[in-house]
C-alpha cells in the first residue's frame, strides 16, 4: 500500500500523464500518419498525370505500349499498370500482363470504372508482389468516355519503415517528457506533501492531548496559513487545557479537602462523583460510588426522599437527617440542581455535613449550663436562707448564729472551689496558661500528691500504695500540672473508694514513653457512664460526690491537663470491682 502522500500524489500525477502522453502520441502518430499517407499519394496522382499525359487514343491499342510503361516506370521509380476498362490488364512494369488476372473488381479500379471518381486509392497486400501496396488510379478518357485506368502502385515498405522510425522517435519524446515530468511532478509533490504531513503529524499528536508541538516546516501561500492556524489552534487548546487542568486541581483540591460529603448525581439517580468526605461518612471508598444509584449508597428513607423530591420538582431542599448506617450520626443534608448554561437541569448536588459533634456540644453546652446553675443554687440557697434566718433574729443566739455562719462559709467555700475550677479548666482549654517545660523527678512529684492526700485515706482507713519504677523516673513537663493529674485522680480513687479499700499508684518507663497508673478497690463505673466521665460535672453518684466537696471538673480538667503534655489517657472500670485509669505522656516535650 501507498502510504506517503507525495509518493501518491507523484504516482496519480504520473498516470495521468501517462494517458496524457499516450492519447497525445497515438493523436500524433495517427495524424503524421495520415498526413504521409496523403503526401504518398498526391506524389502518386502526379506520377499518374505524368504517364496519362504521355498516352493517346490510340497508345492503348499500341503494341509498344508495355516497353513504353517500363521504361517511364525506371524514370519515375514506381510500378505502372494500364488497365483496359474492362479489367483485362494492358501493360504492367512489374510483371507479364498475361498472367494477371482481370483488375476490374479491384478496388482503385472499381472506384474508377464504377463510381466515376476522378481519383481512385487503396491500401492492401499485392497478391503479385506478396507485399503491401499503395495504389493509385486515374482515368483514361477517350473523348467523354473512360476507355481505361492508369494505376500507379508504390510498396509500402519504406513507408512503414518511416512510420516505426517516427514510431520510436516520438516514443524517445514520450519517454524523456514523461521522465522530466515525473521529476518534476515528484519535486513538485514533495513541496505540497511534506508541510501537509507534517500537519497531519501534528493534528494526531493534537488529537493525542499533545498540545506542545508545532509545524516547523516554512512554508508560503495557503498552505504557511494552514501551518499558522493549526499553530494557533495548537497553542489556544494548550491554554486552555493548562486553565482546565488549574481549575481541575483547585477543583479537586477543594473536593478532597471539604470536610463536607458531595455527592453529584445525574437525572437517573446514578452517582458521578463523590469526594473522600462522602466516602468517609459513609465508610467506604468514595471511588466505589461511583455508576451506583444512591439508594444503594445512603440506605436511608429521608435521605432518599429529599433526593427523589428534588430530581422531580429542581427545588432546592435542606434537612437534617438520623443516619443509622454504618453508624449513628446526625447530618445536615443540602441538595440542590445542577443545571447547564442552557438553563436544563442536568442533575443533583448533593452536600451532607456531619453535625453531630456540633448537636453534642449543643447539648453539652446546654447540660453545662443547667449543671452550673444547679451547682450554684444549692450553696446560693443555702447562704440565703440561712443568712435570712439570722437577720430574722437568729443571730441573737451566739451557738445558733455560729452553726448558721460556719454553714454559710462552707458553702461559699464551695462555691469559691467551683468559679475557681472553672476557670481554671477556661485557661487550659483556651491555652490561655503555656506549659512551663522543666525537667523533674515524676516519683517525687506522686509521693509530694500522696502526702497531700495521706489524711483524708487514713479518714476512711484506705492504705495508699505507691509502685515506683525501680530506677527514679525523670521527665519533661510542667510539676505543678502533673502534681495536679495526680492529685485529682488519687482523691477521685479515695472519695469513690469505700472505707479500708486501697489505692495504688503505679509508675514506670517504655522506650520514650512515661506511663502513670492509678488504681482502686472503689465502687466502679458502669459501661454507660464510661463515655462521659470526663464531661464537665458528669457525675457518676452525684449524691456521694456533691458530699465529698467536689465540683464534678476533676477529670474534665485531668485530661486537658494530660492532652497539653500532649498525652493520653484511658479509663478501664468494672463496675463494683474498681477503676484504674492510665495516662501515657512523653518523656520529652517538643
Amino acid at each position: 500500500m501507498i502510504h506517503k502522500l507525495w509518493v501518491r500524489m507523484t504516482f496519480y500525477f504520473l498516470i495521468l500523464i501517462s494517458f496524457l502522453l499516450l492519447v497525445s502520441g497515438l493523436f500524433m502518430t495517427d495524424k503524421m500518419k495520415d498526413t504521409y499517407y496523403e503526401s504518398k499519394r498526391d506524389h502518386l496522382v502526379e506520377i499518374a498525370m505524368i504517364v496519362l499525359n504521355t498516352l493517346d487514343d490510340t497508345s492503348l491499342a499500341s503494341s509498344d505500349l508495355e516497353e513504353k510503361i517500363r521504361l517511364l516506370s525506371q524514370s519515375l521509380d514506381s510500378r505502372i499498370t494500364i488497365i483496359h476498362r474492362s479489367g483485362e490488364v494492358l501493360a504492367d512494369s512489374e510483371d507479364e500482363r498475361e498472367q494477371m488476372e482481370n483488375h476490374a473488381k479491384r478496388p482503385e479500379v472499381e472506384a474508377i470504372l464504377n463510381d466515376h471518381e476522378e481519383v481512385g486509392l487503396s491500401v492492401r497486400h499485392s497478391d503479385t508482389l506478396k507485399e503491401d501496396m499503395m495504389y493509385v488510379t486515374i482515368p483514361v478518357k477517350s473523348g467523354k468516355e473512360i476507355s481505361g485506368v492508369v494505376r500507379i502502385s508504390l510498396s509500402m515498405e519504406q513507408m512503414n519503415l518511416a512510420i516505426q522510425e517516427l514510431w520510436k522517435r516520438i516514443a524517445l519524446f514520450q519517454i524523456s517528457t514523461f521522465l522530466l515530468t515525473g521529476l518534476v511532478g515528484m519535486k513538485l509533490a514533495k513541496g505540497i506533501s511534506k508541510p501537509i504531513e507534517e500537519m497531519i503529524d501534528v493534528s494526531k499528536k493534537l488529537n493525542e492531548k499533545d498540545y506542545s508541538v508545532r509545524v516547523n516546516r516554512k512554508s508560503k501561500g495557503e498552505l504557511g496559513q494552514l501551518a499558522n492556524s493549526i499553530n494557533n489552534l495548537a497553542s489556544n487548546l494548550e491554554k486552555q487545557l493548562e486553565e482546565i487542568q488549574e481549575n481541575e486541581e483547585r477543583l479537586s483540591g477543594v473536593m478532597t479537602n471539604m470536610t463536607s460529603g458531595i455527592l453529584l448525581i445525574d437525572l437517573q439517580g446514578k452517582i458521578l462523583l463523590a469526594n473522600p468526605a462522602m466516602g468517609a461518612l459513609f465508610s467506604r471508598d468514595p471511588n466505589t460510588l461511583k455508576d451506583k444509584h444512591y439508594l444503594e449508597v445512603g440506605r436511608n428513607s429521608d435521605f432518599s426522599r429529599l433526593l427523589e423530591q428534588c430530581l422531580k420538582n429542581g427545588v432546592e431542599r435542606r434537612k437534617e437527617i438520623q443516619f443509622f448506617y454504618p453508624k449513628e450520626r446526625i447530618i445536615d443534608a443540602h441538595i440542590a440542581p445542577y443545571v447547564y448554561f442552557n438553563g436544563k437541569m442536568r442533575g443533583l448536588i448533593a452536600v451532607l455535613h456531619d453535625v453531630t459533634e456540633v448537636r453534642r456540644l449543643e447539648r453539652m453546652r446546654s447540660e453545662f449550663v443547667a449543671n452550673v446553675s444547679h451547682e450554684l443554687k444549692t450553696p446560693v440557697t443555702s447562704v440565703k436562707g440561712f443568712t435570712e434566718t439570722l437577720l430574722e433574729g437568729a443571730m441573737d443566739d451566739p451557738n445558733l448564729r455560729r452553726d448558721f455562719l460556719q454553714i454559710i462559709y462552707k458553702e461559699s467555700e464551695r462555691i469559691h472551689r467551683l468559679i475557681k475550677d472553672l476557670l481554671y479548666l477556661s485557661q487550659i482549654e483556651h491555652q490561655r496558661m503555656p506549659l512551663k517545660i522543666e525537667s523533674f523527678s515524676l516519683d517525687q512529684a506522686i509521693l509530694n500528691t500522696i502526702e497531700s492526700v495521706q489524711k483524708a485515706a487514713e479518714k476512711k482507713q484506705q492504705k495508699i500504695r505507691f509502685v515506683p519504677n525501680k530506677v527514679e523516673t525523670w521527665m519533661e513537663g510542667e510539676k505543678d500540672r502533673v502534681e495536679q493529674i495526680a492529685l485529682n485522680l488519687i482523691s477521685n480513687a479515695i472519695a469513690y473508694t469505700p472505707e479500708g479499700g486501697e489505692v495504688s499508684i503505679k509508675t514506670w518507663k517504655e522506650k520514650d514513653k512515661i506511663y502513670i497508673q492509678v488504681s482502686d478497690t472503689g465502687i466502679g463505673i458502669s459501661a454507660n457512664d464510661l463515655p462521659r466521665i470526663f464531661e464537665r460535672f458528669y457525675r457518676v453518684e452525684k449524691a456521694r460526690s456533691r458530699s465529698s466537696g467536689g465540683t464534678g471538673l476533676g477529670l474534665a480538667i485531668v485530661k486537658h491537663l494530660v492532652e497539653s503534655h500532649n498525652g493520653t489517657i484511658r479509663v478501664d472500670s468494672t463496675e463494683g470491682e474498681g477503676t484504674t485509669f492510665l495516662i501515657i505522656l512523653p518523656n520529652k516535650q517538643i
